[in-house]
């Protein structure tokens, strides 16, 4: 099987680049969304996506974007023609640098609400869907990016030691919440995820390996292919027997947030709007600023 698709398409709501996705192996015609003129839906030949984050320049989760990969999600689950998703970047370097800071810095209480309720819901979809989902981590991958990746079902790294994937809140002064803190700890176990929280790490790929935060390594100019291959396998799976097996391992987590949803928002909101908070984030955008003058 290959994951090269015949149709490519992009567009977003807000206008900007956002993820790309890519479906089938042989062409077709297009249908779009019936929802929106902006996304549109290749028909499914092999029952496989491939979605191309293209946010530039580093695949930031911004509200617009989450919207937009949500969005895409649904369709895609809605579709039951497609059974596998590829979560992959477009852009050079970089798999996504996670949340997007400028949502939370300077805005309002309601703002910041409505910015976290869209990623528990990124959360949400992506760590119960149906489909087989496998990221094909392409480059750096911390904190949201690497929630994200850690959501998949299987996740394969491109051998280049100069990328790293970790959830890493702990130096820009944020916690990560506990429904973060738990998809690591099962993907990881316990004691992993305790120091990896508390000391910010971000691993290289050979120690994500080792830790079992990626489940493969291979060149980056083979990381598709490696991609598709590892699809095979998956989908000689009966998906019924998957899916609840899946259900029933990833459950417990989901209605651990699903039931307190409101509180996490209130939560975040409360957390991200102190004053000390507030200013770690502008001494991090500072530095940001620095690296790019």
């Amino acid at each position: 099987m290959s994951l090269r698709a015949a149709t490519r398409v992009t567009r977003s709501l807000s206008g900007r680049k956002g993820p790309r996705v890519q479906r089938g192996l042989a062409s077709r015609s297009l249908k779009p969304f019936p929802s929106t003129d902006r996304l549109f839906e290749p028909a499914v030949s092999a029952g496989v996506a491939v979605m191309h984050m293209q946010s530039p320049p580093v695949n930031s989760l911004s509200l617009d974007f989450l919207t937009e990969f949500c969005i895409g999600l649904e369709k895609l689950e809605m579709d039951k023609g497609c059974r596998g998703l590829v979560i992959t970047s477009s852009q050079p370097k970089v798999f996504s640098a996670g949340l997007d800071i400028l949502e939370m810095y300077g805005k309002s209480p309601e703002r910041c609400g409505e910015f976290w309720k869209a990623v528990q819901e990124m959360w949400l979809k992506l760590y119960g869907s149906d489909m087989i989902t496998i990221a094909a981590i392409n480059g750096s991958s911390p904190a949201g990016g690497c929630l994200m990746a850690l959501t998949c079902d299987y996740r394969i790294m491109a051998d280049q030691p100069r990328y790293t994937i970790g959830l890493n809140e702990t130096l820009l002064g944020i916690v990560a919440p506990f429904w973060f803190k738990d998809t690591m700890a099962n993907t990881v176990g316990h004691r992993t995820t305790e120091m990896a929280l508390q000391l910010g790490l971000l691993y290289n790929p050979s120690e994500a390996l080792k830790v079992g935060l990626v489940d493969q390594l291979v060149p980056e100019d083979q990381i598709l292919s490696a991609a598709a291959q590892t699809m095979t396998k998956w989908l000689a799976i009966p998906d019924h027997a998957r899916q609840i097996t899946k259900s029933m391992m990833r459950k417990p987590t989901i209605d651990r947030l699903t039931s307190n949803r409101d509180a996490d928002i209130q939560n975040f909101v409360n957390f991200i709007t102190k004053d000390s908070i507030q200013k770690s984030l502008r001494a991090y955008l500072e530095i940001l600023k620095k690296k790019k003058t």
